[in-house]
Parts: C-alpha cells; structure tokens; sequence
C-alpha cells in the first residue's frame, strides 16, 4: 500500500482504519476481523476517539470504541499505529467540558487505560471549543469567542501537549474539524522562535472530505501544502452515499441511513443527482465507484489518508482493494467538471 507524508517527519498509509460503528453498528468480532485484514493489506494506522461509538452516540458508550481496539491491540502488539481524539464542549465526554490545559492530561489517561498502551502515536482534538463550520454548519457559520481568551486557550493546551510529549504520553498532535484559521494559530504557537518546529507542531487535520464535500479545497488546500500538514479524510464515501446504495430511494437494512435517515444534514434533494454524476463517471471509466472515490483522494496537491471506516469486513475489503490505483488524468478533469456542475450537495 502506498504511504503518503504524516507532517513533516513520519508517513501514513493512504487508507487508514476508521472505527466508529464499533460497539453498535459493529460487535467485537467483526472489529477484530478488520483489524487483522486491515494490518494485512498493509494500513498502518487506525482512527478512532473516546466518545466513540456513535449511530448513536450515548453517554453510557462513552469510550467503548476504544476498549474494543485496545482488547486487539493488546493481543497483537505492534500490528498497527493509533490515533485518538479528546472530545470538547458539548460532547458526553467530562459532562461536556471543553478542552482545557488541565482536560488533557486526563484525557490521555483514559484513553491509554482503553487501548491497553503506553503511548498515542497521534492525538488529535475533536473539534475546536469556539465551534466549526462542519457538519454542514458552513451555511450559517459566523466565528464566536473572543480573540484573546481562544489564543491564551490554545496557548495554554499547546504547552499541556509540549509536557505530554515529554512525558512520553502520545508521540505526535493533529485537529480535527479546525479552520485554515485556527490551524495558522496552532502553527504559530508551536513554532520556536529560532523558526524550528515545536514538539507539538501539528501534523494533520482530520476534516471530512470527499467527492461530494470539497470545501477543502480553497484556503486548506494551501495551508495543508505549504505547510505539510496532512489531511485525513473522514467520510471519504460520504457516509455510504458514493457506493450508490442508497440511489433511488433504496434504504438497505443496517445501513447508516436506516438509522439516522437525513445522514446528518448530507441527505438533501440535491445529493441524488450529484451522485449519480459521480457513479455514471465511474460506469464510464469502467472503475467501481468506492475505488474512484478513494483513488481520488491521491490526486489532491496535498498529502492525504481517508479513513475508511466499515460497518461490516466484507466492505472494508472491497474498499482496500483502492489500495495503489491511479485515476486517468480524463478521469480525474471528469471529477472536476461532475463538481463544478454539482457544488456542494449537501
């Protein structure tokens, strides 16, 4: 499998396990067999958070994800590399505190005690305390907080992760759900002032991501450029909806969209016919649509990792079957001119 930078110093596959279905779409055993196929086929990462499971999220789940993970990871030691998240305002997590100099090193412990290992190679925030325009949020966003009391927040959470760090705790530090904005400040404070990186430099932001969600596109495109900083794609399918699965008002038992019917705000009267673009182009080119949509993520001008996530075994081995394709440059200008007739569905 072919692996793309992690930052400026460490490298991750270009799919990564994602796990948030375990513990309720998912039971342990098929997690377990995804753990194994995944590490076989190459992917040397996985994802996952303590607030997970979610569909639903439930306080009394609150960190079951990750006991499922760490159960594996304890039996099979070094198979793959772990990356976790702290949760914040609003989440189950602390009773929904937000993410505190203070939160973090408790934080970390609970996750250690879950995954049954000494260190995090990645730790990663949810999602900033001052909010986001994920989550289809972008149609209303408007910033909230004021300037200097988030800088002297991120200020100190920066020197909370430096101590980490040296602690041995977790290895390396990424956002998640973050803005072109708030990545530039995170990147100012952990920055020397001789100009060498910090400890707790951040090296990816996990942003979703896909063919029917690129508002990644304009000003992360060049932060993530310029600054080597590595996206991590979650959704990469769009919750299921680039298989085509749900074309034609089909709902398959099971599937994400017969739990939570809107898909989380994606599932407008617009996305049908966008995908439809996207899976007529795949008919074309003779390409499964799940391979089109995961080898795309490999044309970006960043580096970039989706996170595949999978309810069952069975569909996380049709999706690394992605693994090393490369799209036509047709294909790919195909892409381009399906989004620009098609620009943000959802």
């Amino acid at each position: 499998m072919r692996h793309v930078p992690l930052g400026r110093h460490d490298t991750i596959s270009e799919i990564m396990l994602g796990t948030m279905t375990w513990g309720t779409q998912t039971d342990e055993a098929d997690a377990h067999a995804q753990l194994a196929m995944a590490c076989d086929a190459g992917v040397t990462w996985l994802d996952t958070a303590e607030m997970y499971p979610v569909n639903p999220v439930r306080a009394e789940t609150i960190g079951l994800t990750e006991a499922i993970t760490g159960r594996w990871l304890a039996a099979n030691p070094g198979r793959i590399r772990v990356a976790t998240k702290h949760s914040g305002a609003g989440s189950d997590a602390r009773d929904g505190a937000p993410i505190t100099a203070e939160s973090i090193p408790e934080a970390i412990e609970g996750s250690l005690k879950r995954l049954q290992v000494d260190t995090i190679d990645l730790y990663q925030f949810h999602w900033p305390n001052r909010g986001s325009f994920q989550f289809r949020k972008h149609w209303t966003y408007h910033p909230e907080g004021e300037r200097e009391e988030i800088l002297q927040n991120l200020a100190d959470c920066t020197g909370a992760l430096e101590q980490e760090i040296a602690r041995g705790t977790i290895r390396a530090f990424g956002l998640s759900n973050e803005s072109t904005w708030g990545m530039d400040q995170w990147l100012t404070l952990s920055t020397a002032e001789d100009g060498e990186d910090g400890p707790a430099r951040p090296v990816s932001i996990q942003n979703e991501y896909s063919l029917l969600c690129r508002l990644a596109d304009t000003d992360l495109t060049e932060m993530m450029t310029y600054e080597q900083v590595t996206m991590l794609a979650f959704s990469p399918l769009a919750t299921g909806i680039l298989t085509g699965k749900y074309q034609g008002g089909n709902v398959p038992e099971g599937s994400r969209k017969s739990i939570n019917e809107g898909l989380g705000g994606r599932w407008t009267e617009r996305v049908e016919p966008a995908t439809e673009g996207y899976l007529k182009l795949a008919r074309d080119h003779g390409i499964d649509p799940v391979h089109m949509a995961l080898a795309w993520l490999q044309t970006r001008p960043f580096a970039c990792s989706a996170i595949l996530g999978a309810t069952t075994a069975a569909q996380l081995e049709h999706g690394l079957a992605a693994q090393n394709m490369t799209l036509s440059d047709e294909l790919v200008a195909a892409i381009d001119d399906a989004n620009k007739a098609h620009p943000l569905p959802y």
